[in-house]
């Protein structure tokens, strides 16, 4: 097999010039930037919970489109962004684009309020006049790049305004390597503010309490899965307690109440160091396919002290069924698995129990100990598990396998699609599904052996398209279209310096 690191494909990226000839600024002058201001505790942190592979940037959407969409769906929780204007714009764009129906605040700057430090007087003012405790439990404000590079001092705020909480976050595209991430960038602030609550005295009651300890559950999933996974659980004499990131406040007071916690994310880092600093079980995986389930359900019910003849009572009842739904809906085919959600490692597994061939399976998220059970099955069965996969490693993964189907991030899908592959995209075909117990085993059948049926119309389309050109030279031509990087480069350059000059005034 071809060493996918040793990938033809060039790194997508653009060369606009050195940051002295005017050029954007790299990873590495803004980190240096953010250390000399004061932010080097806060991305030693980051760089110990998140830590890079090949990505010297991201390479999905911007990070901070996760922390922002976690706050985006709570309720009675006002968001406030700090940072260039056509970041904010891009963000708030993507944001409603996915159904966001929030206000997103933002507080401009200039040149003179950046370095002056009027800017966090700014941020001060704004939360000052946006706390009010009959509107809202939580304000939530997050420094993009260049007010992280800046040294903006979010600390510095008030921890609580009258009566509402008040949480400053950094999440610069030079120290969050995915979106996926800054999610728990975000929940485990949250997390770690209200243990803090809960130490200090009484706080507020959840609207639901169950009668049996539960397993909060790490990382967002769909609706439906949380309420399989409590009918898995309740043999064991367990409830499903609630997903982390929460949708209200009062929800991470009974999360952490939990009896163990089920990280069916494994990446969110700083949230579980704030559930083992209240001294909380975490047990990986998830309980995807027969054998995730018992395998699952056994390292539950270890962590919670259940004795075995419960545990068995709950995998007699459940997996054989979820093997009963796999036998009636088989996959037949090879696919290749990438993404950036963080939950690829267990829809590759689901595959492959339905009966697919998948030998890759690459994740922009990094590996930790709670993705280990799912990585060890996976490799038992002879998939390459990638983390950290870069772009390039993915689409060479396509290129190396042949696959039958390739499921993807947008720019994946894009390339296979482009040699007549059928593709799915992963955030919005296959996150978007139940994935746990017996719904999860026939959920992705439908969609999939769709997709794998159009082989026939892919291959009609390329045939039609042929010969109309590619990239520089798209189009049908009498004379073809010279390629001239040189040029592209000088004037791509030309456009970065007068963005960068429009965007120091922040506006």
């Amino acid at each position: 097999m071809t060493d996918i690191s040793t990938s033809v494909r060039e790194r997508d990226r653009l060369d606009i010039g050195s940051a002295e000839g005017g050029g954007c600024s790299s990873a590495s002058t803004m980190q240096e930037a953010a250390r000399k201001a004061g932010k080097s505790e806060i991305l030693d942190q980051y760089a110990a919970d998140y830590p890079v592979g090949p990505h010297d940037q991201p390479q999905s959407m911007c990070p901070a489109f996760g922390s922002l969409r976690v706050g985006l769906r709570m309720r009675r929780t006002a968001t406030v962004l700090s940072g260039s204007a056509c970041c904010v714009y891009g963000l708030t764009f993507t944001s409603h684009f996915y159904g966001a129906r929030r206000t997103v605040g933002y507080v401009p700057f200039s040149s003179e309020t950046l370095v002056t430090g009027k800017l966090f007087e700014d941020i001060k003012e704004a939360v000052e006049n946006l706390a009010d405790p009959e509107k809202y439990d939580t304000i939530i404000v997050t420094n993009l790049c260049v007010p992280t590079a800046s040294g903006v001092p979010l600390r510095l705020l008030a921890d609580q305004i009258n009566g509402v909480r008040v949480i400053g976050i950094d999440v610069p595209g030079f120290g969050i390597p995915t979106h996926a991430e800054a999610k728990d960038v975000l929940a485990g602030a949250m997390l770690k503010y209200a243990r803090e609550e809960v130490a200090a005295g009484p706080v507020a009651a959840p609207r639901e309490k169950s009668d049996k300890p539960t397993i909060a559950l790490l990382g967002e999933m769909f609706p439906a899965d949380p309420v399989g996974i409590g009918m898995m659980l309740e043999p064991l004499g367990l409830a499903a307690g609630p997903v982390v990131p929460t949708r209200e406040w009062r929800e991470l007071y009974s999360a952490l109440d939990c009896a163990a916690v089920g990280a069916i994310h494994p990446f969110y880092t700083a949230s579980v160091r704030e559930f083992e600093a209240a001294g909380r079980a975490i047990v990986g995986s998830a309980p995807v396919g027969a054998e995730g389930t018992a395998a699952w359900l056994d390292a539950i019910g270890a962590a919670c002290g259940v004795k075995q003849a419960h545990i068995d009572a709950s995998k007699n009842a459940f997996v054989g069924a979820i093997r009963g739904a796999l036998a009636a809906n088989p996959i037949k085919g090879r696919i290749t698995v990438s993404g950036y959600e963080g939950s690829e490692l267990l829809v590759a597994r689901l595959l492959i129990e339905s009966g697919a061939d998948v030998p890759y399976v690459g994740s922009a998220c990094p590996k930790t100990r709670w993705s280990d059970p799912d990585r060890e099955w996976l490799e038992a069965k002879g998939v390459r598990v990638n983390f950290r996969a870069s772009l390039e490693e993915d689409i060479a993964a396509i290129s190396e396998f042949g696959p039958d189907l390739a499921i993807g991030t947008t720019p994946v899908v894009q390339h296979a699609k482009q040699r007549a592959i059928p593709s799915l995209y992963f955030t919005n075909l296959i996150s978007a599904r139940p994935l746990m117990g017996v719904a999860g085993a026939g959920s992705l059948a439908q969609v999939i052996n769709g997709a794998l049926a159009n082989k026939g119309r892919m291959d009609t389309m390329a045939a039609f398209f042929d010969g109309v050109g590619t990239d520089h030279a798209t189009g049908v031509w009498e004379d073809t279209p010279q390629d001239r990087p040189n040029f592209k480069a000088k004037y791509a350059a030309i456009n970065e310096a007068a963005r960068k000059a429009a965007e120091a005034v922040g506006t």
